[in-house]
């Protein structure tokens, strides 16, 4: 009789999936993707001079557009050795599709007045020798009931 009882247990846990995903505690929310940055020696107020414009200005383009909820810059300030001194993070709704991403790469081409090719060009003048990217996380947001 226990064997039997033992038995049907996986089954029974089977057939209440769909109630358990119902009574979920949270909801998924939006995403984060962090940035973490290291400075070098020297770099960090000209790497900072081109957040609060530049990144700051595009950040701003793509919350117009309605690409992103929100974004922050936060300060590590207690770093220890080998992390980020400050995390560039970025909030939003959904993940875009191929096609979305392909859009959006041709609106903020036009609106930054450059190129893939020129892009990468300005980034290796201005801010490789300020900062080392050390790591690129996406976050999701879990909203709790």
């Amino acid at each position: 009789m226990l064997a039997a009882a033992l038995a049907a247990l996986p089954l029974s846990f089977t057939c209440a999936a769909p109630a358990f995903a119902q009574a979920s505690s949270y909801t998924p929310g939006s995403f984060w993707d962090v940035t973490g940055i290291k400075f070098k020696e020297g770099g960090a107020e000209k790497y900072l001079d081109w957040v609060a414009t530049e990144w700051k200005k595009q950040q701003e383009f793509a919350k117009s557009k309605g690409w992103i909820e929100d974004y922050q810059v936060l300060a590590n300030t207690y770093p220890r050795n080998g992390e980020p001194d400050i995390y560039l993070m970025t909030k939003y709704r959904s993940v875009p599709d191929a096609a979305e991403q392909a859009r959006r790469a041709a609106a903020f081409e036009a609106f930054v007045k450059m190129d893939p090719h020129q892009a990468d060009a300005q980034m290796a003048e201005t801010r490789t020798p300020l900062r080392t990217i050390m790591s690129t996380t996406q976050l999701q947001e879990v909203k709790l009931k």
